[in-house]
C-alpha cells in the first residue's frame, strides 16, 4: 500500500528522527510513504478566520494531489495533522472557502475535501493492525513503563478531529501494549505542555511541563512517548527534572529492529 505523505518542515530540521524512524518501519510493515512534489509548509496552525484563504492554500494543494493520486494523505506531525484535518474539514463543509480556494487555485479538478487525512497511528490502528504489529516485533521492549503524551493538537476538537476520544484516549496506550510495552495511564496526558508560551512565558511551559511529568512518574512511568514535535521540544527543554521523551516512531523502529537503519 502506497500513501501520500506531507512530512512538514519540522520533520526537515529539529524533528527529523520522527520521519526517519517512521520511514524505516514503514518498510517493515509493509506500506510506502510518498511525498507529494514542491509541497509547502502547511502553516503550522489552523487559520480560524473564514475570510484567511492564504494560509489554507499550501495545505489543500496537498490534499489535491493525493485526490489525483487515488490515495490517502498520511501525516506524523500533530500540528501538521491539525492543520490539514481541519482544512480539509473546511473544504468539505464550508462551501464560501471551497469556492475561494478553488478560484485561487486554478485546479484542474476542483477539489472539494474528498482525500482521507490519517494520522501514522490511525495506519497502525486502522489499516495494519495492532495484532499484526505484534507479530512483527522482534524486539519488545518488556517491562518497560511507558506514559503517553497525547498534548493538544492530535485529539482536539474531538468531532473535527475524530481520531480518538480526547477526554480519554487509547491509541497510545494500545500502541505502546502492541510493542511489548507497559502503558501508564495518568491524568495529565491530554492536557496542554505550554509550548505555544515557551517563548514569551518560559516559567509558565516550565511549571506546565513539571505538573506532567510529576503526574506521569507518580504513576510510574519510565519515559513519555509523543507525535508532536513542540511538545518534544518543550518537555525536554523546559522540566526542572523530567522523563526521558521519545517519538513514538523511534521506539517502534526500535521494537521493529529497524532502528539503526533508520539514522
Amino acid at each position: 500500500m502506497t500513501y501520500s505523505y506531507f512530512p512538514g518542515c519540522t520533520l526537515r530540521t529539529k524533528g527529523k528522527e520522527l520521519d526517519q524512524w517512521g520511514r524505516a518501519a514503514a518498510e517493515v510493515l509493509g506500506f510506502a510513504l510518498e511525498e507529494p512534489e514542491n509541497w509547502q509548509c502547511c502553516g503550522a496552525v489552523y487559520p480560524m478566520a473564514k475570510d484567511e484563504i492564504a494560509t489554507r492554500l499550501s495545505s489543500v494543494r496537498v490534499l489535491a494531489d493525493a485526490k489525483a493520486q487515488g490515495r490517502e494523505l498520511v501525516t506524523l506531525c500533530s500540528a501538521c495533522h491539525h492543520v490539514i484535518k481541519r482544512v480539509n474539514g473546511d473544504m468539505q463543509r464550508d462551501a464560501d472557502i471551497c469556492d475561494k480556494v478553488n478560484r485561487y487555485l486554478k485546479l484542474d479538478t476542483p477539489y472539494a475535501g474528498e482525500t482521507n487525512v490519517l494520522h501514522y497511528l490511525e495506519v497502525l490502528r486502522d489499516r495494519i493492525g495492532f495484532d499484526a504489529l505484534k507479530e512483527k516485533v522482534v524486539h519488545p521492549l518488556t517491562g518497560v513503563k511507558i506514559g503517553a503524551y497525547y498534548g493538544c493538537l492530535l485529539l482536539r476538537p474531538g468531532k473535527e478531529m475524530g481520531f480518538d476520544n480526547p477526554e480519554n484516549p487509547r491509541i497510545l496506550e494500545d500502541f505502546i501494549r502492541a510493542i511489548g510495552a507497559e502503558p501508564v495511564i495518568y491524568a495529565r496526558r491530554n492536557e496542554c505542555c505550554g509550548g505555544y508560551c515557551t517563548l514569551e512565558n518560559k516559567s509558565y511551559a516550565t511549571k506546565q511541563v513539571d505538573k506532567i511529568m510529576d503526574n506521569a512518574k507518580a504513576q510510574g512511568a519510565q519515559m513519555l512517548i509523543t507525535a508532536c514535535p513542540l511538545c518534544m521540544y518543550n518537555l525536554k527543554e523546559n522540566a526542572t527534572n523530567g522523563l526521558d521523551v521519545k517519538y513514538f516512531t523511534e521506539l517502534l523502529a526500535q521494537a521493529l529492529g529497524v532502528k539503526e537503519e533508520a539514522k
